[in-house]
């Protein structure tokens, strides 16, 4: 029986799974789950009260329900949101802001108030998105 070459351990990265048991940085979560356009309009949604998934696609056109499902499991998955799911028939889902989640929009609140004082309120005329930016507020 002839073996297989073993390939040089330099030839393929080894990439540990996640890590749930340790905390993930909040530098971590800004890079990952905040560079969406869609999440910052899926956090505004969820604080106003829109918490279904049916409702959120809805809030938004071009907001597709792969895109919404993705940020919905990634923002569960840092701990922005929590997800509730009811035995019901039909099912029902909703998600609600956690703790942390409700500092981070308090600190995403922060950011929109720092444009506002830095340059005026963003509008079309400077590529702001004007989708998100006068819903910030609770």
């Amino acid at each position: 029986m002839t073996k297989a070459p073993v390939p040089p351990l330099s030839a393929a990265p080894i990439v540990a799974p996640p890590c749930t048991e340790s905390p993930i940085s909040v530098v971590s979560i800004i890079e990952n789950c905040l560079g969406c356009k869609w999440t910052l309009h899926v956090l505004i949604q969820v604080r106003s009260g829109i918490c279904r998934p049916g409702r959120l696609e809805r809030s938004a056109e071009g907001l597709t329900a792969k895109v919404l499902a993705e940020r919905l499991s990634k923002l569960v998955r840092f701990g922005i949101l929590e997800k509730t799911s009811f035995p019901e028939v039909p099912p029902r889902v909703e998600y609600n802001l956690t703790p942390f989640g409700t500092r981070l929009m308090d600190i995403i609140d922060q950011v929109h108030q720092l444009q506002v004082d830095w340059s005026g309120p963003m509008d079309a005329s400077n590529g702001a998105d004007l989708g998100t930016a006068p819903d910030l507020a609770p």
